[in-house]
């Protein structure tokens, strides 16, 4: 088993996907580090740079308005959803994580285009910058494989 949790056998082609990564500027850091990681796992699959559309929001508050209209427009074949969103000294945590997850889940069932989440939700800035770029691997990067491996099998089961 490799960093990313997928079993060393496990070939995946995006070639001729069309992606999106949208991701939050707030916590700018931690989720550049998964953008990177998702870009780079995107070009290993052999989806085309000029597939991948990049769209910033401000916030992980913001990711499911925006995954919403990039899944319904027809133009990408799954969306790929990155932000951090850290616990602090307010109830804030607890008013954007589960909300997020629970928004995207929904939009992925509802249009049937794959929303990988790539929204850490951390206690501090270490644990999220050591799910971005540390020893643990990059959630980015595994987020982009879940995103390609899950369009391919909905193409295989349509046939």
């Amino acid at each position: 088993m490799s960093k990313t949790g997928l079993a060393e056998d496990v070939t995946l082609s995006g070639r001729g996907m069309r992606i999106a990564i949208l991701a939050a500027r707030w916590n700018a850091p931690v989720v550049d580090a998964l953008v990177s990681g998702a870009e780079t796992a995107l070009a290993r699959c052999g989806v085309h740079a000029d597939d991948v559309q990049m769209v910033r929001v401000p916030g992980a508050f913001e990711l499911p308005v925006v995954a919403a209209h990039l899944a319904r427009s027809g133009t990408c074949d799954a969306v790929i959803c990155l932000g951090a969103v850290i616990r602090g000294d307010t109830p804030h945590f607890d008013y954007v994580a589960g909300p997020v997850a629970h928004q995207l889940a929904a939009l992925a069932v509802e249009t049937g285009v794959p929303v990988a989440f790539g929204v850490l939700t951390c206690d501090t800035t270490e644990q999220a910058l050591e799910r971005a770029e540390g020893d643990v691997g990059n959630k980015g990067e595994e987020a982009a494989l879940a995103a390609v491996e899950t369009v391919t099998a909905i193409r295989t089961l349509q046939g």
